[in-house]
């Protein structure tokens, strides 16, 4: 038997996982949908008080839940709170893998999450913020998004442009530039694009079929979600 799988497809996934006794992973507070009675639930500032802080910077929360088999073998389901995907990443310690906000959701032991700083442009239109998530380490760590994910396999010297909006996470080595969607800004606006992410392969980058703020938009002009002043 596999040590977890992904279920329920990619609109309302969840995560099984198994873990032998002893056996330990970390979640996002409140990721536990439900659990065998071998199994304990705790909740902590992983690496300490500044580390939570430059998280909680970074879009994730404050406390992670950890959930430990500790009276015997047993299962876990974890899920997210958004309608979206739910993929798998190996890490083998060679690399780091930088998250979106929101996007992390589990972990093995072995895997470390930190934040890094961007630099000034990418801070203020990456839509990431100044401090994103940065996942290092070994084992699998589990990522979610807003729609469904597919991964952009781009070979070295390939480039691909992802509307920041739909960004999940790519590998640390990946070079990205933040540019105009079109020549001018006017056919930038237009257009509906505005801002754009070129990266250069080789690599993998994750993106989400959904856009957060475009579904706010939308909602906002149907007058569901009233608009901001």
């Amino acid at each position: 038997m596999p040590k977890y799988e992904i279920i329920h497809g990619e609109a309302f996934p969840l995560v099984r996982y198994q873990l032998n006794q002893g056996e330990k992973i970390k979640a996002e507070s409140d990721a536990m949908v439900a659990m065998s009675a071998t199994i304990d639930v705790t909740g902590g500032a992983e690496g300490g008080l500044f580390k939570s802080l430059a998280r909680k910077l970074a879009g994730e929360k404050f406390f992670f839940q950890y959930l430990e088999a500790k009276r015997g073998p047993g299962m876990a389901l974890l899920g997210h709170a958004q309608p979206g995907g739910i993929t798998d990443v190996e890490l083998d310690g060679s690399y780091g893998l930088v998250v979106q906000k929101d996007g992390f959701l589990a972990a093995t032991e072995g895997v470390e999450i930190s934040t890094t700083m961007q630099s000034l442009s990418k801070g203020l239109f990456s839509r990431e913020g100044f401090f994103i998530l940065k996942i290092t380490g070994r084992g699998v760590v589990f990522v979610s998004s807003y729609g469904a994910i597919h991964a952009l396999d781009v070979e070295p010297g390939q480039q691909v442009i992802v509307d920041n909006g739909h960004l999940v996470a790519w590998p640390d080595y990946m070079n990205y530039t933040i540019e105009k969607a079109s020549n001018g800004w006017i056919n930038s606006w237009m257009s509906g694009e505005s801002l754009v992410c070129r990266f250069t392969g080789p690599g993998t980058v994750l993106i989400q079929t959904r856009n957060p703020s475009s579904f706010v938009g939308w909602l906002q002009r149907l007058g569901i979600v009233p608009k901001k002043i």
